[in-house]
């Protein structure tokens, strides 16, 4: 065989090279919510609240922290928005807004936006259930976006399981570095990348598949992470805190069977 012809045929049979990461397809989380999942429930937030109460958002969310500050108004729904103003000093807590959710596999999207009125805004977004036992006031799950990043965290199997949480306390009572073993443990728990937060709306996608959670801003995973407190099996509540000022506008709550 002609040296040129050898080199065609081998060319030929030989396996083509695998994608890179930039060509593999996107996950678009929000468009899998909207086409394998049951839209559970929606609020695009077009009406006023009614005083300053527990219940004063309407449409089924409760504000925890209303009450313990009755005189501050912590939460305003102002032209189809819902504009969290957390005074965690006046309250004695940062503010925790929720709604019923109820899934296994499933996520919110909704739109946000830091206006920035204040230094430092940040948003919480996750899940609790109250009903479950042996971990702190039913912490499940968070994704914590900061000015310069994002966390998502497994607070069930991690620092709100109820043992852990005992054990770390004790050393953070003393201001003492965790022992190595509980610390190794926490940080799989959880992880943080970077990102830069700026005052403009955006796109947010929260989606759980099994033991994944992932977090997706303007049509792009932003990050994501494996960890088994993920694949709790009801999210009874969809849960909102910030630090101080955030926006919120067309919530949406979708379950994946």
């Amino acid at each position: 065989m002609f040296p040129r012809i050898a080199l065609l045929a081998a060319a030929l049979v030989a396996p083509l090279p695998p994608l890179c990461a930039a060509e593999s397809p996107a996950i678009d989380d929000a468009a899998w919510l909207q086409t394998k999942g049951t839209l559970i429930f929606q609020d695009t937030f077009d009406r006023e609240e009614e005083g300053n109460g527990l219940k004063a958002i309407g449409n089924g969310w409760e504000s925890a922290t209303a009450d313990r500050a009755p005189q501050i108004k912590q939460s305003d729904l102002d032209q189809g928005i819902l504009k969290i103003l957390s005074d965690g000093q006046a309250a004695g807590h940062g503010i925790h807004i929720h709604h019923d959710a109820g899934f296994a596999d499933g996520g919110t999207t909704l739109r946000f936006r830091f206006p920035g009125q204040n230094k430092g805004e940040t948003l919480t977004v996750g899940h609790v259930d109250r009903e479950m036992k042996g971990v702190h006031a039913g912490h499940l799950c968070y994704a914590i976006l900061s000015p310069g990043s994002i966390l998502l965290r497994d607070h069930k199997t991690g620092i709100s399981e109820e043992k852990l949480r005992a054990r770390r306390a004790e050393f953070l009572a003393r201001k003492e570095p965790l022992p190595a073993d509980l610390d190794t443990l926490l940080k799989t728990k959880e992880k943080t990348v970077p990102w830069t937060a700026d005052h403009e709306w955006h796109d947010l996608t929260l989606a759980f598949e099994g033991d994944e959670m992932r977090l997706s801003i303007d049509g792009k995973v932003i990050v994501a992470h494996r960890s088994e407190g993920f694949a709790h099996p009801m999210k009874r509540w969809l849960s909102f805190s910030a630090a101080n000022t955030v926006w919120l506008d067309d919530v949406k709550i979708w379950q994946v069977r």
